[in-house]
């Protein structure tokens, strides 16, 4: 009766489910009280005062004399209130630690353990004078030789989880003696477990009394007759060698690893396991105290562990240990790549790799596998001597292998193929890429649909690696075809956004037009409803991978014009993108573009007939309402961030394919016009030096000329003279020559005198036969007028050189205008932007309209409702109507202002027109004068 009187008075206090579980607590059995004490975190976190004022109590007393059962529920739920941090005041801590206390000597092993589990989180969670009274004084009583072993294994724990509480001063003076006296405790259980808390000990007291007070300690627990004291020794001392110096390191450590060493595997299979584990670390550590002869005995070592287990011969060791030796050995190839130094890596480190690559089992050469990428890293330019081992690796029958190749398959990838000597001059590139191909369709082929969609996502990095007409040619159409036969959801998807990723990267427009016409002519288009849907995925992920301006201008009219398919799953998918479609608009630039999307949402709802459609699109037509109003505004400037980001991205790359295109175009020009230019200069040399050598005989052949007459002259000065009308008409023949020369016939007036010259002269020795007498005063004549040529040609050849000044500077006259052209022009444009910054405005001003009649409908609604709300909302519109009006004045204001602008705008390129028929009025007068002159 009175269990009943406190439940009555527990109903009428507190809530009805405290007082259930009081209920079977008291009088329920141990499956319910089980229960009830398992679902205790959560209790506490709904009601964490009354928990722990009426219900923790309650466990207490079921506690005593409970089971096994109830007892490992209770440490489970307080460990998990404790590491989940659900309570915050000490004082509940300190309620569940004084029953963690209460049961810590359980004569069940499992059941004590549980509850140290339990003690062991509690000690974060405790002040240290709570620690000091309630933990440091029992342990100083349980840790002597008179209590059991599972008492004094559970002080060992409690002391290395203590230590980190306090300072030094006290961890020395109260936990050392203490530490001291279990390590020569007469059990080894107890000797191991206080030697592997040596650690935290050992950096809770600091570097100088972990030499002086530990070290001597470990090394002779290293001795010690039982081998797993002397793994525990070996472990931590490797672990605590970064707090030791250089003599420490040489004098304990050195000896220590190279005594491990020595030892057979028959003998300590187990210590041979922690060296393999530890034999990075070991080598890293120790790389400054070995002599070269003890480096090459841990490398020889290194070497046996990697083959130990397998069959030599005739003789089969344990399976287990060794296969987790060799393990151990993959996961420590990168710090041993760096012991010998990559150079040395094909003499040294490359047989134990490459064996343990071909591991028989699968579990070392998974290993092997998840450790690969590291060392292709380190190898650096000589990543081609592991080419072969990635091959096989590839192309292993486990997939569990291939599972943690994919982890990292990116960073080799990239390792591989940048740094990879010719790969694309031999015969290892294709077999890449084969391998690569045939390691997806094994995947394919398997049941295993998550490793397929990592093995698809690593294969994205291909379109940043490999060369775009290799990528389309080998990976897009498989890519294309796991994109419409794969059956699992996610594997499309991943998919879909691998081909995106090949087709935002390609450089090749004709390709990337190839692509998007095959997905829109075999998914937007296709005859299958399962391809539709497949399109509109493929729309999802493309608002992911490409910008706002390329998905408009390539998906989303497709995917608008799905709102006509007979398919309602279609049409239902379709609404659901509506939101994400109207997200990638932006006005004024996508106006058209909203007015279609606005026309697809107005048929849906007018015409569609399937009901689940007509929900979803009412849905949506709310969602769209919503959209620009709900959305915050830094989560929008960042996506419009990330969008200006990819924009850029893709105007690089088609940059870069046009410079590469005029590259080539400038580079083949260039050729042919080196080409043409040899051939004009061989031509031109063979001319100049034919009419060098003409002009040379000429000139030699005239002054002989000019010599014969000057004697004839003398000779005959004192006979009667003729007169000579053929050589008076000869001179006014040359001047007719000489005046009818023009500026197109500039080049030609030298060679001209010359040849005249030689015909004037050798005409006149011609005619010297039939004419016996002549007069000297003739002869000087015909050689002053000689003389008078070569001026006159010197001039004209002047005259030439003043004209072709003048047509260069007509030219950058030209040059000139036309720049005062181009300038206008973009006067022009400016003045066109600025006409279409107003008519945005007044499209904005048309907007704030629409939300102003919607908005007073809103208000019509809300006055059905309540006259009194009316009369606020009137007051309430009528003063938003004011600011809107005062806003819109503002508008006004702007725009006025930027009219005046544009007319000024207008007014200074009529202005500057001015000066551009100035120049263009010089230029005619310029080039009349030069005409003139040349006339």
């Amino acid at each position: 009766m009175s269990v009943v009187q406190s439940l009555r008075v527990s109903f009428e206090v507190f809530s009805p489910e405290i007082c259930l579980l009081l209920y079977l607590l008291s009088v329920g059995q141990e499956v319910q009280r089980a229960s009830v004490i398992s679902n205790l975190p959560s209790l506490v976190r709904q009601n964490p005062a009354e928990t722990f004022r009426r219900v923790v109590p309650k466990v207490r007393e079921v506690l005593n004399g409970a089971g096994a059962e109830i007892q490992l529920a209770a440490a489970g739920s307080f460990l998990t209130i404790l590491q989940d941090d659900i309570i915050l005041i000490h004082t509940h801590t300190y309620s569940i630690l004084k029953t963690v206390l209460l049961h810590l000597n359980h004569r069940d092993t499992v059941v004590s353990n549980a509850w140290l589990e339990t003690l062991l989180s509690a000690i974060n969670a405790l002040p240290k004078e709570t620690i000091k009274q309630e933990v440091l004084n029992p342990l100083l009583y349980q840790s002597q030789l008179s209590h059991s072993l599972q008492a004094r294994l559970a002080s060992c724990r409690i002391l290395g989880k203590v230590a980190c509480k306090f300072d030094s001063q006290i961890v020395k003076k109260e936990l050392l003696p203490l530490v001291r006296s279990l390590c020569q405790d007469v059990e080894f259980e107890v000797r191991s477990c206080m030697c592997r808390q040596l650690e935290s000990i050992a950096r809770a007291t600091g570097v100088d009394d972990t030499r002086t007070e530990l070290l001597p300690e470990l090394v002779e627990l290293a001795d010690d007759e039982e081998s797993s004291v002397r793994l525990a020794a070996f472990d931590t001392i490797i672990n605590l060698m970064e707090m030791m110096d250089g003599d420490d390191r040489l004098h304990v450590v050195v000896p220590l690893v190279m005594s491990v060493c020595e030892v057979s595997s028959q003998a300590d299979e187990a210590l041979l396991a922690s060296l393999s584990f530890q034999f990075g670390k070991l080598c890293s550590g120790l790389a400054g105290s070995l002599s070269d002869e003890q480096k090459s005995r841990l490398l020889q070592k290194f070497k046996v562990l990697c083959v130990s287990g397998l069959q030599t011969e005739g003789n089969q060791t344990d399976g287990t240990e060794s296969a987790l030796i060799r393990c151990n050995c993959c996961y420590n190839l990168p710090a041993m790549v760096v012991f010998s130094e990559s150079t040395h890596f094909l003499a040294e480190i490359y047989p134990s790799f490459s064996s343990l690559c071909c591991d028989p089992e699968v579990s070392v050469r998974r290993s092997a596998a998840a450790s690969f990428h590291q060392v292709v890293k380190l190898l650096g330019s000589n990543v081609h001597l592991v080419h072969k081992e990635f091959l096989a690796l590839l192309q292993d029958d486990a997939l569990e292998v291939l599972d943690a190749l994919m982890n990292h398959l990116e960073d080799t990838l990239e390792a591989v193929l940048s740094r990879g000597e010719n790969l694309t001059l031999d015969n290892k590139f294709p077999e890449l890429l084969s391998a690569l191909l045939l390691a997806e369709q094994k995947v394919g082929c398997s049941l295993r649909w998550r490793l397929h969609e990592k093995l698809l996502q690593r294969y994205s990095c291909l379109a940043r690696l490999l060369p775009g007409e290799l990528l389309h040619q080998s990976f897009s159409p498989r890519i294309f075809i796991i994109l419409t036969t794969n059956k699992v959801l996610p594997v499309q998807k991943e998919a879909a956004r691998t081909f995106c990723t090949f087709l935002r990267y390609n450089r090749k427009q004709e390709q990337r037009q190839e692509m998007m016409e095959r997905l829109i002519q075999d998914l937007a288009q296709g005859r299958s409803y399962w391809n539709r849907l497949r399109f509109l995925d493929v729309c999802e992920t493309a608002t992911e991978v490409f910008s706002r301006k390329y998905f408009n201008k390539h998906f989303l009219i497709p995917a608008l014009e799905l709102v006509h398919d007979p398919v309602a799953n279609v049409r239902y998918k379709l609404c659901q993108l509506l939101p994400r479609l109207r997200s990638s608009l932006r006005l004024p630039a996508d106006k058209q573009l909203l007015q279609q999307l606005d026309f697809c949402v107005q048929k849906l709802l007018c015409r569609e007939k399937d009901k689940d459609v007509v929900a979803t699109i009412r849905k949506t037509v709310l969602e769209l309402d919503k959209l620009d109003l709900t959305e915050p505004f830094h989560k929008r400037q960042e996506r419009d961030l990330l969008d200006q980001k990819k924009e850029k991205e893709e105007t690089l790359l088609l940059e870069m394919l046009e410079r590469q295109q005029t590259e080539g175009k400038l580079n083949s020009e260039k050729h042919t016009e080196r080409k043409r230019r040899d051939s004009k200069t061989s031509l031109s040399a063979t001319k100049s030096m034919s009419v060098s050598s003409s002009g040379a005989t000429l000139s030699s052949s005239g002054k002989e000329m000019r010599k014969a007459k000057l004697s004839r002259s003398r000779s005959l000065s004192s006979q009667p003279t003729t007169s000579k009308s053929t050589n008076s008409d000869r001179p006014l023949k040359l001047k007719e020559l000489s005046g009818t020369s023009g500026p197109g016939k500039s080049s030609m007036i030298s060679s001209k005198d010359d040849s005249l010259r030689t015909a004037h002269f050798t005409m006149a020795t011609q005619s010297t036969p039939s004419m016996p007498v002549l007069i000297r005063s003739n002869t000087t004549s015909l050689l002053d007028r000689a003389s008078t040529l070569d001026h006159r040609s010197s001039t004209m050849e002047h005259k030439t050189s003043t004209l072709d000044q003048r047509d260069h500077r007509t030219i950058t006259l030209d040059h000139r205008t036309s720049n005062m052209d181009h300038r206008n022009n973009m006067m022009e444009q400016r003045t066109g932007t600025m006409d279409h910054r107003t008519s945005t405005l007044d499209h904005r001003t048309s907007t704030l309209d629409q939300r102003d009649h919607r908005t007073s409908t809103l208000d019509q609604r809300d006055l059905r409702t309540s006259t009194l709300d009316q009369r606020d909302l009137r007051t309430n519109t009528l003063d938003h109507r004011d600011h809107r009006t005062s806003t819109l004045d503002q508008r006004d204001h702007r725009t006025s202002t930027l009219d005046q602008r544009s007319k000024t705008m207008d007014r200074g390129c009529g202005v500057k027109d001015n000066p551009s028929r100035k120049l263009s009025i010089n230029r005619k007068s310029n080039s009349f004068s030069v005409q003139s002159g040349r006339d």
